[in-house]
């Protein structure tokens, strides 16, 4: 199997030869022998590489969820590192002032909430608008590029969690995604995707042969990837959704909640594909810090009949209706709930407290085949 960066490095670099080029990337940016690619297209002697461009969790994946990462000089090369998660999201045109062209070397996580594909929908944005040619080099979708989940993201909760009308898990790879936001979305940049050879629509990412690089700190493992889909929306409550533990995303409690009840409860739901059982963890930063929490940790049976989303919502009706007094959507000094921008619609939490959790989930799916039908056209692989 061979990435978008294999096939640029061996042969597309040479339809942009003479070109300053700009890299958004970050550690994920790597070949099969995890070789970097700043450090791929830095030492070619035919790629005039000027200008590198990070995007949340910073150039070295070191930055924690939310903070701002800064701009800096990149210590290896010498070139600097214009930051898209700080003071910006989209490059201005002093950041694009030194390249005719950029490319985007990223992995995505196949989660809508996952920030990098709205980067890249900015930086198409700014490429549009500034005359730049942007490039996609692509990389598997981790969860595979054949399953659904979710819901479409209504206009009035769009945000960097959710900036697109895309499922909760979409199923496609990031080349894919910048040919939909071209021609479906109005981000009418001039594109290039460079797609992968020997990568098929079924493939996990531990059956593609290649290294796993946690694209963040909190995406440590596949299982945890096929979770986040469903146990993403836990952070916008207030349970601990395992950050600051060794299995964030897998573990989710608090000290409210007695784990062996919720466990019992949740096993008789007998969601397919998963199951848990109880568990008590001390999350070392964020919500619980040092506090002791109770809850589940959750096991993926059989990946192919799992639908992750309906874990993550059954289990926050489940919470909600087994301690009403102590579980909260998180909300601001304004009185507005992240839980509905990562949810992409107000009225999710509205059914998790009536418990029509089934209502909801069934009308997600004519939302679905509207956007399979939709995403189509660009899709690459079979």
């Amino acid at each position: 199997m061979k990435l978008g960066l294999d096939l640029f490095i061996e042969e597309e670099y040479k339809q942009f030869k003479g070109k300053r080029i700009g890299l958004v990337t970050n550690l994920t940016g790597v070949n099969g022998k995890l070789v970097p690619s700043i450090d791929l297209f830095y030492e070619h002697k035919e790629i005039m590489l000027t200008a590198l461009y990070a995007p949340e969790h910073g150039i070295r994946g070191d930055a924690k969820e939310g903070e701002k990462v800064e701009s800096t000089t990149d210590p290896y090369t010498g070139l600097p590192v214009y930051s898209l998660y700080g003071e910006t999201r989209k490059p201005s045109k002093e950041m694009l002032d030194d390249v005719d062209a950029i490319v985007f070397d990223l992995q995505d996580i196949g989660s809508r909430y996952y920030t990098f594909i709205y980067t890249m929908a900015y930086v198409m944005e700014a490429c549009a608008e500034y005359g730049k040619h942007f490039i996609v080099l692509d990389r598997p979708n981790p969860v595979s590029g054949e399953k659904m989940e979710g819901n479409l993201v209504e206009e009035d909760v769009r945000s960097f969690v959710g900036l697109l009308p895309i499922p909760n898990r979409h199923g496609m790879t990031v080349a894919e995604l910048a040919l939909m936001y071209k021609h479906e979305f109005g981000y009418q940049c001039e594109l290039t995707v460079v797609p992968m050879q020997g990568w098929k629509r079924a493939m996990y990412f531990d059956e593609t042969g290649l290294f796993w690089v946690p694209p963040s700190p909190n995406t440590t493992t596949i299982t945890m990837n096929i979770l986040y889909t469903g146990t993403c929306l836990i952070e916008g409550t207030n349970l601990s959704e395992g950050r600051g533990t060794t299995r964030p995303f897998e573990v989710v409690g608090a000290p409210f909640i007695n784990g062996y009840e919720l466990t019992r409860v949740f096993n008789q739901k007998q969601i397919p594909g998963v199951i848990a059982h109880p568990t008590s963890f001390i999350p070392t930063y964020q919500k619980y810090k040092d506090e002791i929490c109770s809850g589940l940790q959750l096991h993926v049976v059989n990946r192919d009949h799992l639908h992750s989303f309906e874990v993550g919502v059954k289990l926050l009706e489940t919470i909600a209706e087994m301690y009403p007094n102590d579980f909260q959507f998180i909300a601001n000094d304004a009185n507005k709930y992240f839980f509905d921008l990562l949810a992409g619609t107000k009225t999710l939490k509205e059914h998790i407290f009536a418990k029509t959790s089934n209502e909801f989930l069934l009308s997600c799916s004519e939302q679905l085949e509207y956007f399979n039908q939709q995403k189509k056209p660009y899709l690459l692989y079979k």
